[in-house]
């Protein structure tokens, strides 16, 4: 028996030749389905890439390989198969015929539109990463807010187009049909969607009146963070105990919002409480020599306030409010902290005292200095 004879060897309706060809088809798609993928990659980045704004061709690639890889190697298996016959074509499938064939001709479908909808999904994260590289270049933090919703609004399309895709070839639904009955149910889906469709057009709420933008410090409620992300739904901000607390949109244009970037000062106010064994004059070198310092700070405005406010039984009150003119919050600390160390200083260079909490002043009465009571006039208890 020659090879000739071998491969015409007949078994399931196929001969050995045929069988041979599909495995061999089969292997080279294996094979080689990372090699095309990149051939591929490569071929559509030449033709983009006056517009990847340095994007490089190695991050196109890593993003599109595996996905394309997926769909050239379900291709090849396409081919592979369409050497051999059947006693019914793919496209004669109907609900009639044998259920492993139907369901094998299904999961290939199933596979085509999750490789292609895969395939999407990473084109738009390789658009992400090219106007991000332009939002770089800008000085709007607009695109900085609007790139990752835009991101996520073109893969939620994606996702649904995918998904009706699959009814409709898969399953054989009737899309338009469906489309239409979920017209008559649409009140029934918004009442029970009430609050995310809510938190969605708040969410484009926020876009057109642009109270915020990602990376300002706000205020909303009894929550202070600095803004991350805008999403569908929520917002999610950073608070300075580095939790990641997520605000629903709704809540973020509905209640009082306090951008605190856009103050053009931080205001620092507080009281001095120094002892009764301050005196007077003393008291007025501190008030003066405080007023002065504060206002040559190179970081602090003229609008300082330094006064006398109180005398009370446990201290003589002064209270000190100034503004410092920076929105960075951790250069607002460091020029309080030193402008706290130069009041301390201040007050011992002026020989005055701070009051103690837990300590009180008695005058000694003139009576029991003559009853024997040989002690100073003044006693700390």
């Amino acid at each position: 028996m020659n090879l000739h004879e071998i491969l015409n060897i007949r078994f399931l309706g196929n001969n050995l030749g045929a069988y041979l060809t599909c495995l061999g088809i089969l292997l080279f798609g294996y094979a080689f389905k990372t090699l095309l993928s990149k051939l591929l990659s490569r071929l559509v980045f030449r033709f983009i890439r006056r517009r990847t704004e340095g994007v490089s061709e190695l991050q196109f690639q890593a993003l599109l390989i595996q996905p394309v890889s997926i769909v050239v190697f379900l291709v090849t298996v396409y081919l592979a198969f369409q050497v051999l016959d059947y006693p019914v074509r793919s496209s004669e499938l109907t609900r009639n015929q044998p259920w492993p064939q139907v369901a094998l001709f299904r999961l290939y479908q199933l596979g085509i539109i999750f490789g292609m909808a895969w395939i999407a999904l990473r084109l738009v994260d390789f658009l992400e990463l090219v106007f991000r590289r332009r939002a770089e270049t800008s000085v709007s933090r607009l695109n900085d807010q609007l790139i990752p919703f835009a991101k996520d609004l073109l893969k939620v399309l994606v996702l649904t187009f995918a998904f009706l895709v699959m009814l409709g070839r898969v399953f054989g639904v009737n899309v338009t049909a469906l489309i239409g009955g979920l017209g008559i149910g649409g009140l029934a889906v918004a009442f029970a969607a009430k609050e995310s469709l809510e938190n969605l057009i708040a969410s484009f709420t926020i876009f057109l009146d642009r109270p915020f933008a990602v990376g300002d410090l706000v205020e909303v409620g009894n929550v202070t963070g600095t803004v991350e992300k805008v999403g569908f739904r929520s917002t999610r901000l950073r608070t300075a105990e580095k939790s990641y607390v997520t605000v629903p949109n709704k809540s973020m244009i509905d209640k009082p919002l306090d951008n605190l970037s856009l103050r053009t000062a931080r205001r620092v106010t507080f009281t001095l409480a120094l002892s009764h064994a301050t005196n007077s004059e003393q008291l007025r070198g501190i008030v003066q020599d405080a007023q002065r310092t504060i206002q040559e700070y190179p970081l602090t405005s003229n609008d300082v306030q330094i006064k006398f406010a109180a005398l009370t039984p446990a201290a003589k009150e002064v209270t000190v409010q100034y503004f410092v003119e920076t929105t960075d919050y951790d250069q607002y600390l460091n020029v309080k902290e030193e402008l706290n160390y130069r009041l301390v200083e201040l007050v011992e260079k002026h020989g005055g005292t701070f009051a103690s909490s837990g300590t009180t002043i008695v005058q000694i009465p003139a009576v029991d200095r003559l009853r024997g009571l040989q002690s100073p006039e003044q006693h700390i208890l």
